[in-house]
């Protein structure tokens, strides 16, 4: 094992990262902005380096090599999917906490990945064909992929410049707002169409692969309550009524296979996209070559530590664990607590949190990047906690969960507590009648109802 590993994130995946250091006895390092300096990642770790910007790779090379780390574990978002850091990271002796540089590569551009995964017998999305397609040939060949249609970066993910187009007059200007946003938010404005499924569940699964050859997955996981592409409720496993035992063990399949395929190694997820009316119909959507923010509902029914597992396997240890080892105990599920107003049209908050005061409740487990006396700006994503409640069934995590977000409280920041709290209840959550565009289509409703803090 390492003695030593730096950061190089920010906010609660940092302080999430620091806990497993600090339990394993391993020496840790947090890179901060001027803005972070007082951020809790910061006060949590043995050692912190400011630094100017989190996604210079100069500086997280150079903060190494100040702090003396061996290795570098990157989160997510930032530098984590980025193939020229983790190259970087090798050229210059230290280990990168990731899958290596060629898988990056492959699973990082999505029309790369697609053409993988159909090779790899993986069923695939109706979609463009070829990379560095114009704005005329994108339309040309939206005509035989049939609409609704997807619009989606090769680049990047977290839901950044996808656009649903229902009909074709609405292509040229959605190509062109995808654009704009994919080079803003990438440096790359390559763009593909897949076919959308209107009434359709997200569901993913975990893989975890070593250096020995062992590739295990650690089951699925439900992603359907998102807005605008961007999750803000998960849970494990699916509570997919139809999906069987066998259906499941399916996804898995495929997931190992892929991941096989490109030579994966770490923790990593294959996302699938599954017709909410019958889930033999499902298609590959991409891979996060990454920790995903929500691998905590998967650590707490499978009681794995995901991040101690992407430490062992990046300092060269064999996984001891084999598939018919793995158990999902109950059900967890996760929300993440945003930084936003749900009454303003989601617009984000910020100001300078007061006082905050985070459920200790039995069975919930907090994530959480919150310390009283900290300003939150506009510089960075709004994600500021994530709270994941467990139970026997999943009726009782959705319950624990419920009470965990009402004795939630950041003082002086407006975030989406109370809009969570509403998504819960809701008839068709609270009966796992899930499918992405179940929050766009009750999201006045939502937004009104959301319970108003006391």
């Amino acid at each position: 094992m390492f003695s030593t590993v730096l950061v190089a994130n920010r906010g609660e995946i940092a302080v999430r990262v620091i806990r497993t250091l600090r339990v394993l006895g391993v020496r840790s390092v947090a890179v901060f902005t001027r803005v972070d300096a007082d951020s809790a990642h910061v006060a949590v770790a043995d050692v912190a380096v400011q630094v100017t910007d989190y996604l210079s790779i100069p500086e997280m090379l150079d903060a190494v090599a100040r702090s003396g780390a061996h290795a570098v574990h990157p989160g997510y978002g930032f530098l984590s999917e980025n193939a020229g850091f983790a190259a970087a990271c090798e050229a210059a002796g230290v280990v990168f906490v990731g899958p290596p540089v060629a898988a990056i590569e492959a699973m990082g551009d999505k029309i790369r990945a697609r053409a993988i995964a159909a090779e790899a017998g993986v069923p695939v999305l109706p979609g463009s064909v070829g990379a560095g397609l114009t704005d005329a040939e994108l339309v040309a060949q939206a005509a035989e992929i049939g609409y609704p249609l997807l619009v989606k970066p090769s680049a990047g993910g977290g839901g950044k410049g996808m656009r649903v187009v229902d009909e074709p007059a609405e292509l040229p200007d959605a190509l062109a707002a995808a654009r704009r946003e994919a080079r803003g938010a990438f440096g790359d404005d390559d763009l593909l169409l897949e076919r959308y499924l209107p009434r359709a569940r997200h569901i993913e699964v975990q893989v975890l692969a070593d250096g020995h050859g062992t590739v295990l997955h650690l089951g699925e996981r439900e992603c359907s309550l998102q807005r605008r592409q961007q999750k803000l409720v998960e849970e494990a496993p699916s509570p997919f009524a139809l999906l069987t035992p066998t259906q499941r063990q399916q996804l898995g399949t495929d997931a190992v296979r892929l991941a096989r395929a490109v030579g994966y190694t770490g923790a990593g997820t294959v996302e699938f996209i599954v017709a909410a009316d019958d889930p033999d119909d499902y298609f590959f959507l991409e891979t996060n070559t990454r920790l995903q923010v929500e691998h905590t509902v998967t650590e707490t029914v499978t009681g794995l530590d995901l991040v101690e597992l992407q430490l062992r396997v990046a300092a060269g240890e064999p996984l001891s664990l084999r598939q018919g080892d793995l158990a999902v105990h109950g059900h967890a599920v996760q929300a993440r607590l945003y930084a936003e107003d749900a009454s303003r049209g989601f617009l984000p908050t910020g100001g300078r949190m007061l006082a905050v005061h985070e459920p200790a409740l039995p069975h919930v487990r907090v994530d959480s990047g919150l310390r009283a006396g900290v300003t939150i700006g506009p510089d960075y994503d709004p994600l500021l906690a994530k709270i994941i409640a467990w139970g026997a069934t999943r009726a009782e995590a959705l319950q624990r969960l419920d009470a965990a977000l009402a004795d939630t409280a950041v003082l002086g920041v407006t975030t989406n507590t109370g809009f969570l709290r509403a998504l819960l209840a809701h008839p068709d959550v609270a009966a796992a009648r899930l499918d992405t565009g179940l929050v766009e289509r009750n999201l006045a409703e939502l937004a009104a109802a959301a319970p108003v803090p006391e």
